[in-house]
C-alpha cells in the first residue's frame, strides 16, 4: 500500500496489466506519484502472477480476485472514505466486467482505465466492449494516441454505448503504456505527471 502523507483525498485500487505485476516499474511509479498527490493507493497481483505464471487466469478467476480486493479495501478504508478503482490494460478490462455485474460487492465512486484494451492489436473487430452498456459508474479513460489496442477514434466511438458518464484524456504520441517518441518533445516523466495530475483532478471532482 502507498499512503499519502496527509489525510487522503480518496482511496484508489490500481490493478496491473496482463504482462507485469504490481511491482512493475509502471505501477510502482504511478502508485508513488499518486500517493504524493494525496491518495491512498492499493495495488495487487492476480492469482496467476502470484503463482509465477505468465498466462492469465480465466475471466471468472480474475473477476473473483477483483471482488475480494474491493471487499478488503473497503473494510480497511472504512465506509466513509471515497473509494475508486482502476487498472492498467487487462486490469482495467476485468474491472469493467466486474462493474457491469448486478452483484457488484462494493460500488466504487468511479473507475479509471489506463490504456483500455478495446481489442487485440491488429484485430479491431474483436471488441471487448459488449458489457459496457451495463457499466453505469463515472469513468476516466486515459488512452495513448498510438495505442495498438485501440486509438482515440475507436475509443470515442465505443463510448457511445458506455452506461456511465465517461471522460477521456488522450496522451499525444503515447502508446499502450503512454510511452512517447522523442518527436513529441516532452520528457516521459512530464507525460506521466500530466496523467497523474488528471487522475487526481478527476477523482477530486467525482468524489
Amino acid at each position: 500500500m502507498y499512503e499519502s502523507a496527509r489525510d487522503p483525498l480518496a482511496w484508489l485500487i490500481l490493478a496491473p496489466g496482463a504482462g507485469a505485476g504490481h511491482d512493475s516499474a509502471f505501477i510502482v511509479a504511478f502508485a508513488n506519484a499518486l500517493a504524493s498527490r494525496g491518495l491512498h493507493v492499493v495495488t495487487f497481483n492476480f492469482p496467476y502472477l502470484e503463482r509465477g505464471r505468465r498466462v492469465p487466469d480465466g475471466n471468472q478467476t480474475l473477476e473473483r480476485c477483483w471482488d475480494g480486493v474491493l471487499r478488503a479495501v473497503r473494510e480497511r478504508a472504512g465506509a466513509a472514505s471515497p473509494l475508486f478503482a482502476g487498472g492498467k490494460s487487462m486490469g482495467g478490462r476485468i474491472l469493467s466486467q466486474v462493474a457491469a455485474r448486478q452483484d457488484l460487492p462494493v460500488i466504487p465512486k468511479g473507475l479509471v482505465f489506463l490504456g483500455y484494451p478495446l481489442h487485440p492489436p491488429g484485430r479491431p473487430n474483436e471488441r471487448r466492449t459488449a458489457h459496457w452498456p451495463r457499466v453505469c459508474l463515472p469513468a476516466l479513460f486515459i488512452q495513448g494516441s498510438r495505442d495498438a489496442f485501440g486509438g482515440p477514434e475507436e475509443l470515442r466511438a465505443a463510448l457511445t454505448g458506455f452506461g456511465g458518464d465517461a471522460r477521456v484524456m488522450i496522451v499525444d504520441g503515447g502508446d499502450h503504456s503512454f510511452k512517447v517518441p522523442r518527436s513529441v518533445g516532452r520528457p516521459q516523466d512530464a507525460v506521466h505527471a500530466d496523467i497523474q495530475d488528471a487522475m487526481v483532478e478527476w477523482i477530486r471532482d467525482t468524489g
